[in-house]
């Protein structure tokens, strides 16, 4: 029988499927407790090709404290993603690890709700304000590239992080670098942490408790940050403020808790997952010089200081390689969801309110789908090649279905202005012989920072 979660009913979800729902499923947990948790978090792509080759394609597992069934494959992440039947919540799916830190922002909520909020907020992300943005994050990269140039070792992910907080202190919020937006940063460092902790429980003293507090004070911040653009009276250029003047169809603006919830996941998604991956692109540059060239030579032909939103489309190897990244080190590995009712996948049913988890991590990595998928070769994107084709799920960094990433485009516009002007710049390398370990869950990270070398041109 179901176990009921009461503090998911409250909230609208679903109950929880118990251990003896799933006995008919393969896979049997550590007699350690916690240990898949700390096997996984270690090493979750090792983890889940072993369990594959255990138990198939689907199969129960332990971890965070809950029972989850893993469907393996790009036909589980069809089925799941795209979600013909309305068959799988997201908001309970992440509920674990989400609800006290993220507690309603977009992807925590379902079906004919979350397409409602969706259509309110594509609003921010139309040709209009992504001009507005380009123009604050060009000057950004500019600015924090003056200061790199006096630096030439460091590590790389550090200071991709503190621009990109940079460019999201001033895209998404008008907050100008500065103490505010380093407290914001922190606060974000706090709430991601916290997502993985062991102890979910806001104990003193650990993640969880960190991370309520950093909930606590982005609420009162952009609380006040409302009252300050409504009362400015007029829509500003900063994501932020298209939000506050939003309105749906009806004509019904957003309400002050609803703005804060969606600005607390989308600047927590945006800045985190696209550290992440400019870390995985720049590092796989810096290992293979010879795609930096093709790249420079691609942006040269461009021309200009800075990426004009006209030229964004233009940079067809630079999109290759951050596709090549994102396939190699997806921002992403997992993606939960709870049942809503039973279904059967590969001739097993999974019973209503299990926890169910689809991996493009995994799935980028098939050799079904992919030539050598270990290798980096951004060239299996190119048309005449198109791996990324061979099933629709093939590549899946972004999702799919009605919670694809919905700042897809913004993704790609970040990514690109950087590169055209770090390129045009520096010429990055790396020690000889230097792999780096890489922190997989919740959002991939290399472990030492990405010692690199950078060379003004």
């Amino acid at each position: 029988m179901a176990v009921i979660d009461q503090e998911l009913e409250s909230n609208g979800g679903y109950p929880r499927a118990g251990s003896e729902d799933l006995a008919h499923l393969p896979g049997n947990p550590p007699k350690i407790p916690l240990l898949g948790t700390i096997r996984f978090i270690k090493d979750p792509l090792g983890t889940t090709m072993k369990a594959h080759a255990d138990y198939g394609n689907v199969y129960k597992s332990k971890t965070f404290m809950q029972w989850s069934v893993s469907m393996l494959g790009p036909d589980a992440l069809e089925m799941v993603l795209m979600d013909r039947e309305k068959n799988f919540s997201s908001r309970a799916g992440w509920h674990h690890m989400l609800s006290r830190l993220f507690s309603d922002g977009l992807m925590l909520r379902d079906f004919d709700d979350h397409r409602a909020h969706r259509k309110v907020m594509q609003v921010a992300f139309k040709p209009g304000p992504m001009k507005d943005y380009l123009l604050r994050m060009n000057g950004g990269i500019e600015q924090r590239l003056d200061a790199w140039g006096k630096t030439p070792e460091f590590k790389f992910y550090p200071q991709i992080k503190q621009l990109t907080l940079d460019m999201g202190a001033s895209v998404f919020l008008g907050i100008d670098a500065g103490p505010e937006a380093q407290k914001i940063n922190q606060a974000f460092v706090d709430e991601v942490a916290a997502s993985i902790a062991v102890i979910r429980k806001p104990v003193r003293g650990f993640a969880m408790h960190r991370g309520v507090e950093a909930r606590k004070f982005l609420n009162g911040l952009f609380a006040d940050l409302i009252v300050e653009r409504r009362a400015a009276g007029e829509q500003g250029e900063d994501m932020f403020s298209q939000l506050c003047y939003a309105e749906s169809d009806e004509g019904q603006m957003l309400t002050d808790q609803e703005i804060i919830d969606h600005m607390n996941f989308l600047l927590m998604a945006a800045h985190d997952t696209t550290t992440s991956s400019l870390t995985t692109m720049m590092w796989a540059l810096a290992a293979h010089p010879e795609w930096q060239e093709r790249l420079r030579k691609e942006i040269t032909e461009i021309g200009g200081a800075h990426l004009s939103y006209e030229d964004i489309a233009k940079m067809e190897n630079a999109e290759r390689v951050f596709k090549e990244a994102l396939r190699m080190i997806p921002p992403v590995p997992f993606i939960p969801r709870r049942v809503v009712r039973d279904f059967e996948f590969e001739g097993k049913v999974i019973p209503a309110g299990s926890n169910v988890s689809v991996s493009p991590g995994y799935v980028h990595m098939m050799p079904e789908l992919w030539t050598d998928p270990a290798k980096f070769d951004p060239d299996r994107f190119s048309p005449n090649r198109a791996e990324d084709r061979n099933h629709k799920f093939a590549w899946a960094p972004f999702g799919g279905g009605a919670h694809k990433c919905l700042g897809i485009h913004f993704a790609y516009m970040q990514v690109k202005a950087f590169a055209f002007q770090f390129l045009q710049r520096f010429r990055i390398s790396l020690e000889p012989g230097y792999e780096p370990q890489w922190a997989r869950i919740p959002i991939p990270k290399p472990l030492d920072g990405l010692p690199v070398k950078i060379e003004k041109l």
